[in-house]
This record gives structure tokens, sequence and C-alpha cells, in this order.
């Protein structure tokens, strides 16, 4: 079994997905989101620990991922404050699309590592029917958002 060449995400205003969309030279997918480096386990200090991303991934009409821009806001300890640096990130960067419309996506698999941090589209297939997710599978880091059939751009969180 494997995962189909393009992934469809949806656009859902308000929630997880809420700042995808085209742009006059193609897709994106902008997010503010907390991830943990690689090798930190989240424990009673987790606020501290938790580090706070802006993310731009870019890619082409055909969901070929073009490149990431991927900035260290803070950490979540310091919130809203880190919040409000990661928003105004985002933004400068979207301002600098044309003809900008949130809409759903199709995307290719891909990985970007920034700052000891997994970003990308991740297959996480596992042939053996008894582990995993029991089927074709990619997964969104660091959101952990699950993709899988009926391939229609919803997802688990």
């Amino acid at each position: 079994m494997r995962l189909p060449e393009v992934i469809p995400i949806k656009y859902m205003p308000d929630y997880r997905t809420s700042c995808i969309g085209r742009h006059a030279g193609g897709q994106f997918f902008a997010d503010i989101t907390g991830a943990y480096q690689e090798g930190v386990t989240r424990g009673p200090d987790w606020r501290h620990q938790q580090r706070i991303y802006a993310v731009l991934h870019r890619f082409d009409d055909s969901g070929h991922h073009l490149g990431s821009d991927i900035w260290f806001a803070g950490v979540r300890a310091d919130s809203p404050e880190v919040i409000e640096r990661a928003q105004q990130m985002v933004s400068g960067w979207l301002s600098n699309f044309e003809a900008v419309t949130y809409c759903d996506i199709a995307i290719r698999p891909f990985r970007a590592d920034f700052d000891d941090v997994v970003f990308g589209l991740i297959d996480e297939t596992i042939d053996d029917p008894y582990e995993g997710h029991g089927g074709p599978w990619a997964e969104l880091y660091p959101q952990q958002l699950g993709f899988h059939e009926p391939w229609n751009g919803e997802y688990d969180t």
C-alpha cells in the first residue's frame, strides 16, 4: 500500500488549516506551531521546552515543495507575546504573495529540517496491518495532522 502522489488538505477556517491556499506563484501552507527539538521530552516544565515557530511552506501548482520559511519566535512560556511575533512574521510573508486565495490545497510529501525539528508531510505508512495506522498514512509535522484514506483532505489530530 502506498500514498497517493499528491495529498489533498482541506481548508478549514478557524481551525488547524485556516492559513492554506493558493497565490499567483502556486500553493502555500502557513502556520504557527509548537514543537519540541529532537531529544527533548515533554516534562512538567513543558511550557519552557516547547518552541513556537512561524512556518510558511511553498509549493508549485503540482504540489512539489519549493521551499520553507521557518522562524523561531520563542518558547511557549513567553506567550502571548511569542504568538503575536509569530503571527506578524506569517502576515509579513503572506503579504509578499500576489492574488492570495484561502482554499484547499494538494501537495506531495516533503521534509524540511530546522533547529533540530522536523517539518513536513512525511510518509508514515507501515506495511504490517497490525502496526501503525493500518494503511497508507501521511503525517504533517510538527502539527501532527494525519492524512489517510479516503484522501479527501480531512485529517486526524
